[in-house]
């Protein structure tokens, strides 16, 4: 409750005393759009997710998932979808459609079936109900009807994938982060230009020679080989070193004299006052990691190690259309980022503002 009653107080503040000021109004003005912009998006991506595969395919413009509401009646093998009649007199009566036939619609009363008659299509309105498709979810992660797509599977992948290669990324920036920003050693700042250069190659162009070492190591379909290549971004190690820039040299001189190895300082020393900083790596390494597609698709081509991203693209294709199972997947794949965002968003500002000090 505390995080709650902390968040309120925030919320609640006011320029003015007792009352909302001029620059309060602009304020959270200016905030509720901003989340708009944001979160509108993601809630509309929700809520097509739990339509039917039809309503996506005829482009549903609502928000709600509307389906046509079905009535079973004797005679007739498939339930058929009911609408409203209008009348000569403006009154409205429910019937069932049974076919088409050219402008016009074969229907039948669901109280006397076998009388048919016909009526102009233009003068039928579906009656419809919100029916959210939950199965939507069901169906790929449960394996209940679908065996195109095994979840847990490609669940388990992607988050290894991750957390390995996060981890990696994180010790051994860091290790040359500290190297580059508290040692001085011919050629610091030439290896440092280096680095920072190649934040200028864009990635694509070291594919075809990254691919062709990954699988003279045997890392091809293999999971090892998504990982590993990356391990190490000049993005990650610019960043850590300027914040690690901030930190005094003359505690790393203090622990020297009481006889603690280079390891210890910075497992000890180092590392924990850096956390800020590797907390905004690990993010964006999660970010990078989790949402990758292009290159675990060039490494990966049996299904047993696929990831999720990777996994989502079988879905469509030449002979199926199961948009309606992509959106939900599509939400699901958002869940882990998010969780990992909200757990370490405490650490970003401080992390992006230490990093630009020096």
């Amino acid at each position: 409750m505390s995080g709650f009653s902390t968040i309120w107080t925030f919320l609640s503040r006011t320029r003015g005393r007792n009352r909302l000021d001029w620059a309060d109004i602009l304020s959270y003005g200016y905030l509720l759009v901003g989340v708009l912009i944001i979160l509108t998006p993601v809630f509309w991506m929700f809520m097509s997710s739990l339509k039917s595969e039809g309503a996506l395919l005829a482009s549903d413009p609502r928000l709600l998932p509307y389906d046509h509401m079905k009535v079973e009646l004797e005679g007739f093998r498939k339930p058929l979808s009911l609408f409203f009649l209008t009348k000569d007199d403006g009154t409205k009566e429910e019937v069932a459609f049974v076919r088409a036939k050219g402008l016009n619609a074969v229907v039948v009363k669901p109280d006397k079936p076998s009388e048919p008659f016909e009526v102009k299509r233009s003068l039928l309105t579906p009656k419809e109900t919100v029916n959210p498709h939950w199965e939507n979810y069901t169906d790929p992660t449960l394996g209940t009807s679908l065996s195109i797509f095994n979840f847990p599977r490609y669940f388990f992948n992607s988050v290894f994938v991750t957390s390995i290669a996060t981890a990696l990324t994180l010790l051994i920036n860091a290790m040359a982060a500290f190297a580059l920003s508290k040692y001085r050693f011919r050629g610091q700042k030439a290896a440092i230009l280096i680095i920072i250069a190649t934040l200028l190659i864009p990635p694509t162009v070291i594919l075809v020679p990254l691919f062709i070492v990954v699988k003279y190591f045997g890392m091809f379909n293999s999971l090892w080989g998504v990982i590993i290549p990356g391990a190490a971004t000049p993005t990650g190690v610019f960043l850590l070193r300027q914040y690690m820039l901030t930190l005094p040299d003359e505690l790393l001189e203090a622990a020297r004299m009481d006889a603690a190895s280079e390891w210890k300082i910075f497992w000890r020393i180092v590392f924990p006052l850096a956390l800020p900083a590797i907390a905004v790596l690990a993010i964006l390494s999660v970010i990078w990691r989790w949402n990758d597609f292009l290159w675990p698709l060039i490494v990966l081509t049996e299904s047993e190690v696929f990831t999720l991203q990777i996994g989502l693209s079988t879905f469509k294709g030449e002979l199926n259309d199961n948009t309606h199972y992509l959106l939900a997947m599509t939400v699901l794949t958002l869940l882990p980022v998010t969780a990992v965002f909200a757990f370490l968003q405490k650490y970003i500002t401080t992390g992006i503002a230490g990093t630009g000090m020096k």
